[in-house]
């Protein structure tokens, strides 16, 4: 059985050890950028590699931060990053962190971006993992590295010009997946300057859970087709900050069975590098 979107923790327990699976730990604060490094060392889903948000999840941010805080890497630093990590394009691979999933999420989607379909996200994380005394280790024993080949879908990527001009044609419809008050310039303590995308809707990642878990399939379904009506998915903008937790919307669109949207890996860190182009 391959999985695409969610894997329960019954379910990752009963395939842990066998060949083709490759478990990634993509546990991540900013407030402590060294932490989760810190904690996979302690303790971890047995054979997991620790992917760390900055390093291994995004490209160097660039002076004028255009890009954002969280740029993409090229599909062939990714493709090594996952090549070094023991991930083929036959494998299995699971993706877990200890909040909500948006870390996690991110891994997920840019491995879809680079076309691999066995990609999932440990539904509860860690905390469930651990809630439930699953299995767990302490050593880090280095994997055997792959060959992981990319098939780049650039499809999915939308660039600020691009959602400049889907803004102004109201040719999409963008969503916000920051809360709130981030969504209306309160509380900015990420970026230099708060507010959104003019023309977007606000659409927080958390709402996609409850009690730690995903809402199910029916649900999601049912939340998003509320904010589309009768948009396609493929006319369909992700963002935030920083194009971290907007995967958590792609991701929860996908289970839901809606299909995979695009995203703006940007966000809002990379519109406003550019004083140009119009805020709200």
């Amino acid at each position: 059985m391959t999985f695409r979107t969610l894997i329960s923790t019954d379910e990752l327990t009963a395939i842990l050890g066998t060949a083709r699976l490759v478990v990634v730990d993509c546990r991540f604060s900013q407030a402590d950028k060294a932490g989760g490094r810190t904690t996979h060392a302690e303790s971890h889903i047995p054979g997991a590699v620790y992917a760390h948000l900055d390093e291994d999840l995004a490209a160097p941010m660039t002076a004028d931060r255009s890009g954002g805080r969280h740029p993409l890497p090229t599909p062939e630093v990714f493709a090594a990053t996952l090549s070094a990590w023991g991930i083929d394009n036959q494998t299995q691979v699971v993706a877990y962190d200890d909040g909500p999933g948006a870390m996690a999420a991110r891994f997920w989607w840019m491995v879809r971006w680079l076309g691999h379909e066995a990609v999932a996200v440990l539904d509860g994380g860690w905390a469930a993992w651990q809630r439930e005394n699953r299995p767990a280790e302490s050593s880090t024993p280095a994997p055997s590295p792959a060959q992981f080949t990319p098939h780049p879908r650039p499809e999915l990527v939308v660039n600020a010009d691009s959602a400049l001009q889907y803004t102004a044609s109201g040719g999409a419809l963008l969503i916000d997946a920051r809360a709130a008050d981030r969504f209306r310039g309160e509380n900015e303590t990420l970026d230099p300057v708060g507010g959104h995308i003019p023309g977007a809707t606000n659409y927080f990642y958390g709402q996609n859970l409850a009690d730690g878990r995903f809402r199910s399939r029916e649900e999601l379904a049912q939340r998003f087709h509320a904010l589309l009506g009768q948009r396609p998915t493929a006319e369909v903008i992700h963002y935030c900050g920083s194009g971290v937790t907007a995967c958590h919307n792609l991701l929860a669109m996908e289970h839901a069975g809606l299909g995979l949207a695009r995203l703006y890996p940007g966000s809002w860190s990379d519109w406003i590098s550019d004083p140009g182009r119009p805020r709200a």
